[in-house]
């Protein structure tokens, strides 16, 4: 076995709703969303205009600042709406599908054949660029950077994520044909990271052109971000990509067929959910096939993504650009009466505040009450002990909300995302939004630095 990291620093949520390894097809969809605000730091300029008829590929905004980086539509047909927010923010583009798909055809290619230009190009002109991201920033990868690594995490350790090696089954040559064109993009090593704890799939251990990472340990040790801290931490002027292995396979497909190819699983969970399964959709699929007549009445919050990092969306929303998961969980809108005095044998707690603990082994419906109000933020450590990082979580939060540049970029601020502190904002006892917040502060270091 290559390098084994133990991660001992994190939290695994005992959450209700596992989706069983079974993936069924999808009924198709009338609607597919494609949302600008699924990427950080856009700044989205329409191609299509409500009214235009597309085809799957076909370029639906680009950002402004990153002209080359356009994103496309996933299937063939009529942009029926541009939903709009605050100050006409685009916040979804929908397309109605044809009942036959048309694809765009950027054509075939072998990347073991083609320079990294020619890969370049073809994944600008098809849109599928949009799949790399960057860090510092965690935002789209600038094409004419060369990074000196790029990561992909093979297994996922949010609440309820999906198993990946279902992900991937079946997809060997199209991973492979992925990490093909990929390695034309960096200089460096392309890490394949993969969980300790179980024989992962063939799909990522046959393949070639990577170099396998192991790692153990309780959530966040599936995120990316903690694996670059492991493996190649980045310093100020470091460049470091990455990608999904939904995301590789995808680009495979597109040197195979020469088509944005937009089907993925992904994983319906949660404990309002009736038959948790895998199922085979397009990207940017609406869910209201898949929640119709297989969620608990009652008050709902849908999700695209896991519970910690996720979107809210309806009922009939859309599936988010990256996201591999929809969860289903109760919402919170109620008050308890001395709350946090009952013996509270069916509330999960990170601490013994409950008699839950008495029962180590039980998963819980945790719905979203905040379970108290907004506080004064304080030092409490209880950061360190979720955050595996080599930084000081509770103080880099601090030097954001005060806007301090210079301290930002000596506490870590390069090597961080929202999903970092995921865990810190949950067991945070001041009910401070951190994840929030460290946005905040990425964006302000991306405008100083540029």
């Amino acid at each position: 076995m290559s390098n084994v990291y133990k991660i001992k620093k994190g939290l695994d949520i005992p959450l209700l709703g596992e989706a069983e390894k079974v993936v069924r097809q999808a009924e198709p969809s009338r609607f597919y969303g494609v949302k600008p605000i699924d990427f950080n730091y856009m700044r989205p300029k329409l191609l299509a205009k409500e009214g235009d008829r597309v085809k799957a590929g076909s370029p639906l905004f680009f950002n402004k600042l990153q002209p080359d980086v356009q994103f496309p539509s996933p299937v063939s047909g009529k942009v029926t709406t541009v939903n709009r927010g605050e100050r006409r923010k685009i916040l979804e583009v929908v397309v109605e599908a044809d009942s036959k798909m048309e694809y765009e055809d950027f054509g075939r290619g072998e990347p073991n054949d083609m320079s990294r230009e020619e890969v370049t190009n073809k994944l600008l002109e098809s849109g599928l660029w949009a799949f790399l991201r960057q860090r510092p920033y965690s935002i789209s990868a600038n094409p004419k950077d060369v990074p000196k690594s790029i990561f992909i995490s093979g297994f996922d350790t949010a609440p309820l994520a999906p198993d990946n090696d279902v992900l991937v089954k079946g997809e060997r040559e199209n991973f492979q044909r992925g990490i093909d064109a990929l390695s034309k993009l960096t200089d460096g090593t392309i890490h394949l990271n993969l969980n300790a704890d179980y024989p992962p799939s063939d799909v990522f251990t046959g393949v070639k052109g990577v170099q396998h990472h192991y790692f153990k340990g309780p959530h966040p040790a599936g995120n990316v971000g903690v694996q670059i801290n492991r493996i190649d931490p980045i310093n100020q002027g470091d460049v470091v990509w990455y990608v999904y292995p939904q995301d590789v396979i995808t680009i495979g497909r597109l040197f195979e067929k020469g088509i944005y190819d937009a089907s993925k699983i992904i994983a319906l969970t949660g404990s309002e959910v009736e038959k948790p399964l895998y199922h085979r959709v397009l990207r940017g699929a609406s869910i209201d096939k898949l929640v119709q007549d297989n969620v608990k009445k009652g008050d709902l919050r849908y999700i695209s993504g896991n519970v910690l990092t996720g979107k809210q969306i309806n009922s009939e929303g859309y599936v988010g650009f990256f996201d591999d998961q929809v969860t289903v969980i109760p919402e919170g809108r109620y008050h308890e009466f001395f709350g946090w005095a009952m013996p509270g044998f069916n509330k999960y707690s990170t601490s013994r505040s409950f008699f839950s603990w008495l029962q180590p082994n039980r998963k819980f419906s945790i719905d979203t009450n905040l379970k108290g109000g907004e506080r004064a933020f304080v030092i409490s450590g209880e950061y360190e002990e979720v955050c595996p990082l080599d930084i000081f979580p509770e103080q880099l939060v601090k030097a954001i909300m005060i806007g301090d540049i210079e301290l930002m970029e000596k506490l870590g601020i390069y090597e961080v995302d929202e999903e970092d502190f995921a865990l810190c904002e949950f067991v945070c006892t001041s009910k401070t939004p951190v994840q929030s917040i460290v946005r905040k502060g990425i964006n302000m270091m991306i405008e100083e630095m540029t």
